[in-house]
């Protein structure tokens, strides 16, 4: 099933981790037309713009987060999120990118390291009402992963 031109439901539904341990990772119609506006709104402008997005996370069923050690009040699980990454394009350009041209609920530069353009991913998820609009750089401090808004651009941090 095509939720964008260039994106497919099994593209923001597919897991390793879920087919490995015989989890059903189906959203429901109502999930299936949240991950449209998250196509139609984030990764095909993206896709528009930079050529190939490689998604390494879109839905994940409560199920599968508790498998892989995230929360069941994930945006994943609320099928608002996706994590991708554009290869061959610096992370920070293309999370400022999306930050100036869509519209997001968190935008988060994820483990980024300045000077390695491919390291890290992007996590963007969208909502119809109240966007929050943070962007945001996760990193990990003390074992423990901390978040610091972005005031300005990304690519500063090179």
């Amino acid at each position: 099933m095509n939720l964008t031109r260039n994106f497919t439901l099994q593209e923001l539904t597919k897991s390793d981790t879920a087919i490995r341990k015989g989890i059903d990772n189906e959203p429901n119609a109502d999930q299936i037309d949240k991950l449209k506006r998250v196509c139609e709104k984030i990764l095909q402008p993206v896709r528009d713009q930079f050529g190939r997005v490689k998604v390494t996370s879109g839905f994940r069923s409560p199920e599968l987060c508790v498998a892989i050690g995230s929360s069941i009040n994930s945006q994943h699980a609320k099928a608002e999120a996706v994590d991708f990454e554009c290869l061959g394009v610096d992370n920070a350009e293309v999370a400022d990118w999306v930050r100036m041209n869509c519209t997001t609920d968190q935008l988060i530069l994820e483990f980024y390291t300045p000077g390695e353009p491919n390291s890290g991913w992007i996590h963007a998820s969208y909502v119809e009402f109240n966007p929050r609009a943070q962007y945001l750089r996760a990193y990990r401090e003390d074992k423990k992963v901390k978040y610091k808004p972005i005031t300005g651009k990304a690519v500063d941090l090179i």
